[in-house]
């Protein structure tokens, strides 16, 4: 009986963890439409900051848990770095060009997008229930990218589905190159950002308003990071994306309650089909899961 709590209680910390996370990123919308610097200059410190406390960290877990795992990238780890940039460069770019609603629900694509380039490089199988429920998300995004043709938004969205297609490529080189370090990756990701900002921008030109909100940033960005790391090891895979999904509704809530944005009602509609075919999938996975388990 006593194990059974102690599982109870750790799966409700593990929920409580993800879905904290899922609202943390939620706010990286918000943030960076009330940041006036250029979205250059927001990706540098952002990333920054954020891998600055990632890094520290991950030298903590591994001081705990006393590893001693190569940090070496190689020319793995590199690559992944270098995805990481430009997924790190259109994201925030995407949210000064386009609806917070529009980014939110293209990312949410994501991991379809992550199965194609797995099928297409590791020739993984794909599922029926995943091609139908891509093929479902895809048609959402194509409808929210033609109506965006009409409200000078376009460029945003095209930048939205660039970070999400990198952002795919980034899981799968995860997966693909399982011995690097990937957490590190990204925090070396952050720093090619920071390092590419010197050259064509000036990230030491922000006001003290940009410079606090640019570290609130950074520090979202850590956190959420972490809560996700902690909360997914408490509960099964498919429940941690399930409740991961709760950031696309985050997203949207926190940019009409402190943007007033309102996307047009094809966004709506074409999101409505996206979010169905994301929750209907992860849906399914955790119910899945749930069965084994019960076996």
């Amino acid at each position: 009986m006593a194990a059974q709590i102690d599982h109870s209680a750790e799966r409700l910390l593990g929920i409580v963890l993800v879905t904290a996370s899922a609202a943390v990123f939620g706010l990286a919308g918000i943030l960076t439409k009330s940041i006036r610097a250029e979205p250059m200059v927001i990706a540098c410190w952002r990333g920054l900051v954020g891998a600055l406390l990632i890094t520290a960290y991950v030298f903590w877990r591994r001081g705990r848990a006393g590893s001693a795992h190569s940090m070496r990238l190689g020319w793995r780890g590199w690559l992944m770095a270098v995805v990481g940039a430009g997924a790190s460069l259109a994201f925030v770019s995407a949210f000064k060009h386009t609806y917070v609603a529009n980014v939110a629900i293209i990312y949410a694509t994501a991991p379809f997008v992550a199965a194609l380039f797995a099928w297409l490089l590791m020739r993984e199988r794909v599922r029926g229930q995943t091609m139908l429920a891509a093929v479902l998300s895809l048609a959402g995004v194509g409808l929210m990218v033609f109506a965006g043709a009409g409200t000078g938004r376009p460029f945003g969205d095209g930048l939205a589905l660039i970070m999400t297609a990198t952002s795919a490529l980034y899981m799968v080189l995860i997966r693909a190159f399982r011995e690097t370090p990937a957490v590190w990756a990204g925090a070396v990701a952050a720093f090619l950002v920071f390092a590419l900002a010197w050259f064509v921008a000036d990230p030491l030109a922000v006001s003290a308003h940009d410079a606090a909100l640019l570290g609130a940033f950074g520090l979202s960005y850590a956190l959420a990071s972490i809560l996700w790391t902690e909360g997914a090891r408490l509960i099964p895979s498919a429940e941690a994306g399930l409740l991961g999904s709760a950031e696309v509704p985050f997203a949207i809530v926190f940019g009409w309650l402190v943007l007033a944005e309102i996307p047009p009602t094809t966004s709506f509609v074409g999101g409505a089909v996206v979010l169905t075919a994301v929750l209907a999938h992860a849906g399914r996975d955790w119910l899945q899961a749930r069965a084994l388990r019960a076996a």
